[in-house]
């Protein structure tokens, strides 16, 4: 079975969190655990109770990313938890307990969202200052506030810096860069989570290919920029005419794909029938005439993203095959295909794109 994540970027960078967040438990146990009978030792039971649910926190976050692969309760008791014992342990030890609080605000950074983490941390730096103000002379009350504020400001330009860089990673692997649709790497996701949904709700979902109809042509008589220029507009208008929640791949050349939610098959065949309306009704680059063809398939009850996907594969070759400039509904499984032309009686399909 191939590795999902390797080929899914946004589980890649799920599963890097998930490292993350792992790693960080991990140490900060290996850290704290002994610090337990030391504050014992020394008299301070309450900060001794407070670290052991520290720890007992960390080894339940540890045990279940290990063997169920979820993240107790989103790693929000850690931050809070440190946060809580490092301002504590200032109280009452003063230096040796202040040294704790420049890692537990830098932790709140990888540990929670941004926005939360920034909220966090406005009120940890508020209440170490004041801690500080009480606990120690003026001259390094100036020191902690500014030094564990500027720790927090490098930590969360840092977090910053790192979310945008994951997002634009991901956008640029999840999409085409020419026409900025969807590509391949997220195709099975999305078909398996629309089979999913009329698995367990029985809410239907189609999907629609569209193919641009002797595409080379344009490459050979134009110029391959004029072809870009051409799937660029076809990716625009083809957008003009989907929902929000209807999503638009380019799985080939010049062929495209719409994943329609809770789409029935008649309701998806009018919509892949505007679409190629608006596709030979008005010129691309204003001199190009282009036609397309078409195939629609409704999920079936049982079926694989790959048997939904080949149903209409099927169909568009069947398309290809009677004449182009048509939509042709795959069939149920193991049931005959049916070829609904666009063109009138009589009319003939384009064999080449029109010159200009």
């Amino acid at each position: 079975m191939p590795n999902t994540t390797a080929t899914n970027p946004t589980l890649a960078v799920i599963g890097f969190k998930r490292q993350l967040v792992y790693h960080l438990h991990f140490w900060a146990f290996i850290a704290v655990a002994p610090l337990v009978l030391v504050q014992w030792k020394q008299g301070h039971p309450l900060l001794s109770a407070l670290l052991i649910l520290f720890c007992g926190n960390a080894l339940v976050v540890i045990a279940l990313l290990r063997l169920r692969d979820t993240y107790f309760l989103k790693g929000r008791l850690f931050p809070l938890l440190a946060v809580v014992c490092a301002t504590y342990s200032t109280i009452i030890n003063g230096h040796s307990g202040l040294y704790w609080a420049y890692p537990a605000a830098i932790a709140l950074f990888f540990l929670l969202p941004l926005k939360e983490a920034i909220v966090f941390n406005s009120l940890f730096l508020s209440i170490m200052s004041v801690v500080a103000f009480y606990k120690f002379p003026e001259a390094d009350f100036w020191r902690i506030t500014f030094s564990l504020g500027l720790s927090c400001l490098f930590a969360m330009i840092f977090a910053w810096l790192v979310g945008r860089l994951q997002a634009e990673l991901t956008r640029l692997a999840t999409t085409d860069p020419l026409t900025g649709c969807l590509n391949r790497s997220q195709l099975a996701d999305i078909l398996n989570a629309q089979i999913q949904i009329r698995e367990r709700y029985e809410r239907v979902s189609s999907l629609v290919l569209i193919d641009l109809d002797f595409f080379k042509s344009i490459n050979d008589h134009w110029g391959h920029l004029a072809g870009d220029k051409v799937l660029k507009e076809m990716a625009q208008r083809l957008r003009k005419r989907l929902r929000e929640s209807d999503q638009l791949f380019r799985i080939g050349g010049e062929e495209f794909m719409i994943v329609l939610p809770e789409t029935r098959h008649k309701d998806a065949d009018r919509l892949a029938r505007q679409l190629l309306t608006s596709i030979s009704a008005r010129p691309f680059l204003n001199d190009i005439t282009l036609t397309a063809s078409a195939s629609v398939a409704e999920v079936s009850q049982g079926e694989t993203w790959s048997v939904w996907l080949n149903r209409a594969d099927q169909a568009l070759y069947q398309a290809k095959a009677l004449g182009r400039n048509q939509v042709v509904n795959a069939s149920r499984p193991d049931a005959a295909l049916q070829a609904e032309p666009l063109l009138g009686p009589g009319d003939n399909a384009p064999d080449e794109v029109a010159p200009a």
